[in-house]
């Protein structure tokens, strides 16, 4: 299973070395384009970092929110979404095609991540985005999530994504940011946790239903007090 991490989530130089410390055990990253986070510098020097170990790089797009991280629901019309995607992807692509890199795939941020998982509105406008500026990228979004189903009728390449580090809810969602359960602290039962995912295709809730999932990746969050030990533990779990 393919191993991602959202990256270059800061301004400045000073989380990079921290960031390229997890590259040799993720196979993709999904660098942020300077609406939640980012900036020129950190994105040209993320796309070198990710190159060097060859790794995929997608783009992270999200809200133009950077006082909340992209991480609070905003209000916008399918135009708006449609054209913060494409400015967004256009970014970062500059900086892959200098470099000489190719663009992977493209996974939403935040709460545009998760407000469009199941609006059909926003997912479209975001599929649409994708298929015009070019429709060889994947699209990671959430395990049986609405958009999955919308993204692949419109021949979109899709992987299905669930989180290593983060907690559900029984419909499937991932537990809200603002509930002190969301993230996954303890590195035993995360690796539980990634085990019964990636073994079983399965994932135990908050409320402890079990469901089943299809996923193609798993994502670290990159910005985790944990990041660089659960990427190394769930490297590890995929090799044996």
């Amino acid at each position: 299973m393919d191993i991602n991490c959202d990256f270059g989530e800061s301004f400045g130089a000073y989380t990079l070395a921290h960031n390229e410390a997890i590259l040799p055990y993720v196979t993709s990253v999904n660098i942020a384009c300077g609406f939640h986070a980012g900036d020129p510098m950190v994105m040209q020097k993320t796309v070198q970092q990710a190159l060097k170990h060859q790794v995929n790089i997608g783009a992270h797009p999200g809200y133009p929110d950077l006082q909340g991280f992209g991480r609070r629901a905003m209000t916008l019309s399918a135009q708006e979404i449609y054209a913060l995607m494409m400015y967004q992807m256009g970014a970062l692509q500059g900086f892959v095609q200098v470099a000489g890199g190719t663009l992977h795939h493209v996974k939403p941020h935040g709460a545009l991540y998760n407000q469009s998982a199941n609006d059909e509105t926003m997912a479209n406008a975001i599929i649409a985005a994708i298929l015009d500026f070019n429709p060889k990228l994947i699209l990671y979004c959430l395990s049986g999530s609405k958009m999955a189903k919308l993204a692949k009728a419109q021949g979109l390449a899709v992987y299905e994504e669930v989180f290593a580090d983060r907690n559900y809810n029984a419909d499937g969602s991932l537990v809200s940011r603002q509930q002190h359960n969301a993230m996954i602290e303890d590195e035993a039962y995360m690796l539980q946790h990634v085990e019964r995912l990636i073994k079983h295709s399965q994932v135990q809730t908050i409320t402890n239903e079990i469901l089943t999932v299809n996923a193609q990746t798993i994502c670290i969050h990159g910005d985790g007090a944990h990041a660089l030990a659960f990427a190394k533990e769930v490297y590890q779990l995929q090799q044996r």
